[in-house]
């Protein structure tokens, strides 16, 4: 079936779920999960956009896996997770909305019919009822914790393809970042000292304005500890790879939080320290009077 057209500015209708997918709202973790490419469906008005069903079922569509690992990795942790429902072949949340790789017309080396030639109408109202709606749920979530004063460290979850274009990727898991160095740091150490994974530093890629939107607007932009986690679609593809990463993953991110508040209270003391010296000086000047 392909693909129908708008007779109106408005996507989502009725039997569309909604954009955004929450859990764990209230969780008291300090980790703020989010997933731009959890859910691989598309709103009925789109049709299948001239794709099969195999590659509405590819890397093409969403990133395999990541859903049921995020998905238990929230509940171990108890932390809020934010994920959007629909394919990034509608439109990616990861991207621009202005970019061109927003709406792709090829995915890797696959052609999506439906997404050529596109009016404006069209491409504003997949930005306005699917992108806007999750960043501003990620935006609404970060203002409220800072507002609660409470620890914010963002987190977001991707997988890869092992093949990409014919090369293949050897590493198990990657560590994304640009300017956010303490979390990505730590998760690189934590993960090294697994013993059974070749872990990749910015690899399969680092995070960039070409590559990425969440983190910039959300981590660099924000001055939040952040990072962006990647891993290879083959060893989460079953249940059984699922939930060992997400085991991992919340084994390591329990430890980090531990890290991470040591070092918030050794801030905290030093800051004391610093306070307190002025006074101490001056009572040494007043004993010396």
């Amino acid at each position: 079936m392909v693909a129908h057209k708008f007779d109106s500015v408005r996507l989502l209708r009725g039997g569309d779920v909604a954009p955004v997918h929450e859990v764990h709202v209230q969780g008291p973790s300090p980790f703020l999960l989010v997933c731009d490419h959890f859910g691989r469906m598309l709103p009925q008005h789109l049709g299948d956009l001239g794709l099969s069903e195999t590659d509405r079922n590819r890397h093409i569509a969403y990133d395999i896996g990541i859903a049921e690992v995020a998905e238990q990795l929230a509940a171990m942790l108890d932390a809020h997770l934010i994920a959007q429902r629909y394919s990034r072949l509608a439109i990616d949340c990861n991207r621009r909305p202005w970019g061109p790789a927003s709406i792709a017309v090829l995915s890797e080396t696959t052609e999506i019919p439906g997404n050529a030639r596109i009016s404006p109408r069209e491409r504003d109202a997949r930005r306005h009822e699917i992108f806007d709606p999750y960043h501003r749920c990620i935006n609404d979530a970060i203002v409220r914790r800072i507002r609660e004063r409470r620890p914010t460290v963002l987190v977001s979850l991707h997988s890869f393809t092992p093949v990409y274009c014919g090369v293949e990727r050897p590493w198990h898991v990657g560590v994304l970042y640009r300017d956010g160095q303490i979390l990505p740091q730590m998760l690189l150490t934590h993960l090294g000292q697994e013993g059974d994974l070749v872990v990749g530093d910015n690899e399969p890629y680092a995070v960039s304005d070409a590559t990425d939107y969440t983190i910039p607007m959300h981590g660099e932009a924000r001055g939040l500890i952040h990072s962006g986690i990647e891993i290879r679609q083959d060893l989460i593809g079953d249940a059984a790879g699922q939930q060992q990463w997400a085991e991992r993953l919340a084994r390591i991110f329990s430890r980090i939080e531990e890290d991470l508040a040591r070092r918030r209270r050794e801030q905290v003391s030093s800051i004391d320290i610093r306070r307190s010296q002025p006074a101490r000086q001056s009572e040494v000047l007043e004993k010396q009077d």
